[in-house]
């Protein structure tokens, strides 16, 4: 008997170091076979003309309760809630971790600016190739991720995040590009409608400020090709962060109406980038991205991505980890967090555009979970920088008003790379 419990437990081992090796070889095909819908695609209504008048078609908008937008973290692991959130509201408030002081006001008033922020995909089911809108696990999800996303932005001024009928997760994985497109496609019909509801209930001289993360920022460089290039809203964007999509600065950039973001206090222009810890290993990420095509009708293939350092707010410059004021810490999966200054470093990297955070090993502690393979930290593209994204939103918001800014300036950059 012990001996055949030997061998049980031998094939186990074997088993597991046979899956390892096989997701090391061909994590593309893992991921296909884990997320791609086995279902047929089914094509999705449109929604109804005045859907998004509806406030329970949003996660956050001005005057909605629990607004995950509205969360905090503080640099002591206290949580402070947003000025706008119920529990502020009510004098009640979230409470922070074990031992940890009560939590201060918020650090800055709100601006006057209306932020619309698309969530990345947070449906990962293979039922269907698009999230119903009532999906319990996909908005939990989605949830979570603005906590630590969106709240970059909230104190900006008032958050506008809707919901839509994303594609899932298994869209941007499958060989099946017809159908993918498909699903992708009805994801953005929805968010557009949403937009053009956000435009419509916003002050016709309110600032703007775009922003998203992953599928949300693809829906946004379609927004801004088809929504803000050549129109007057254009002359109403602060700034458009692009964060965790791939922008060509050859083949993307003039279609979509602004230009990139070339110092930190500029107003009017597109912030964008792509985390990697080293050794990076982007093979999936870049051959996905040469195989498509830019919005001026030419491949992408060998062009260079926008990177915009989140440290220095500028392309293609190197900061050293002294610049970051504050990475998130996340504590029980983005329920908690606090804020670490002087950890996480960033360049630009010379080839492709891909933003480099050096090693691994020093990350891991500020994402423990969810680091896709090839050290990609696209999970964590914002709350690696959270604190100078706050800034930076923050100071251009200063200059598009003409306004002193509310925070010290931007690092410079570095002469050395980072490591």
């Amino acid at each position: 008997m012990a001996r055949k419990f030997l061998y049980l437990i031998a094939a186990i081992i074997l088993l597991i170091l046979g899956a390892g090796v096989v997701y090391q070889l061909f994590p593309g095909w893992i991921a296909r076979v884990a997320f791609v819908p086995s279902a047929e695609f089914e094509q999705q209504a449109a929604a109804a003309p005045n859907a998004y008048d509806d406030p329970a078609m949003w996660f956050a908008r001005p005057g909605l309760a629990d607004d995950p937008t509205a969360w905090r973290p503080d640099p002591d692991g206290a949580v402070t809630p947003g000025p706008d959130s119920a529990e502020a509201q009510s004098g009640d408030q979230l409470l922070p971790p074990a031992g940890a002081a009560d939590a201060p006001a918020p650090a800055f008033p709100k601006g006057n600016a209306a932020v619309f922020f698309v969530h990345p995909t947070s449906y990962y089911s293979k039922s269907s190739w698009n999230a119903p809108l009532d999906d319990a696990d996909a908005n939990h999800r989605a949830g979570l991720f603005m906590r630590g996303m969106a709240s970059a932005f909230a104190d900006a001024g008032e958050m506008w995040a809707p919901r839509y009928r994303q594609a899932t997760l298994g869209a941007f994985l499958a060989s099946d590009r017809v159908t993918a497109g498909k699903a992708i496609d009805a994801a953005y019909r929805d968010v557009e409608q949403a937009f053009d509801a956000f435009v419509a209930a916003i002050p016709a001289n309110k600032p703007v400020i775009l922003a998203g993360h992953s599928q949300g920022a693809l829906h946004l460089t379609m927004l801004l090709k088809n929504r803000v290039a050549g129109t007057p809203l254009a002359k109403r964007i602060v700034a458009a962060y692009i964060v965790g999509w791939p922008v060509s600065v050859d083949t993307d950039i003039e279609a979509m109406g602004l230009p990139a973001c070339q110092n930190p206090d500029q107003k009017g222009c597109i912030l964008s980038w792509a985390t990697f810890a080293e050794p990076a290993d982007p093979e999936m990420v870049l051959g996905a991205y040469d195989g498509t095509i830019g919005f001026d009708g030419r491949p992408r293939a060998d062009t260079r991505m926008l990177c915009t350092n989140p440290l220095t707010g500028t392309p293609d410059t190197v900061a050293t980890a002294d610049a970051n004021i504050g990475t998130l810490k996340p504590v029980d999966g983005f329920k908690a967090g606090s804020l670490v200054p002087g950890v996480i470093g960033a360049r630009c990297d010379e080839e492709r555009g891909l933003l480099l955070i050096g090693d691994a090993n020093v990350a891991k502690d500020y994402a423990p979970n969810y680091v896709l393979p090839g050290n990609n930290y696209h999970v964590f593209d914002i709350t690696l920088f959270w604190a100078n994204v706050r800034a930076d939103v923050l100071r251009r918001l200063a200059s598009f008003e003409g306004k002193p800014s509310p925070v010290p300036p931007a690092a410079a950059p570095a002469e050395t790379p980072t490591s």
